[in-house]
């Protein structure tokens, strides 16, 4: 599980590590302003009944994204043993 995925993958009390941004413009910059950046803990904590949008921890915030923009941030996996 150590692989590269998009947080869309991730799933509920399942932690990873961000690794980049690959969206432009407006939308990366909201991507960084709400803490989405290299080397940054998530953590999801649910999923819609629709499965769009999911929450996500992040910095000690709760933040809810749509799945076309969580394809957006390259995330590393983490096993619980490597949770900080």
């Amino acid at each position: 599980m150590n692989s590269l995925s998009t947080l869309d993958c991730l799933r509920p009390g399942q932690f990873a590590l961000v690794q980049s941004l690959h969206s432009t413009g407006g939308m990366r910059r909201r991507l960084q302003d709400i803490g989405l950046i290299e080397n940054t803990l998530v953590e999801c904590l649910g999923v819609s009944p629709g499965g769009d949008p999911a929450a996500y921890a992040v910095r000690g915030a709760v933040i809810a994204l749509r799945a076309e923009d969580s394809r957006q941030v390259e995330i590393r996996p983490l096993p619980r043993r490597e949770v900080p």
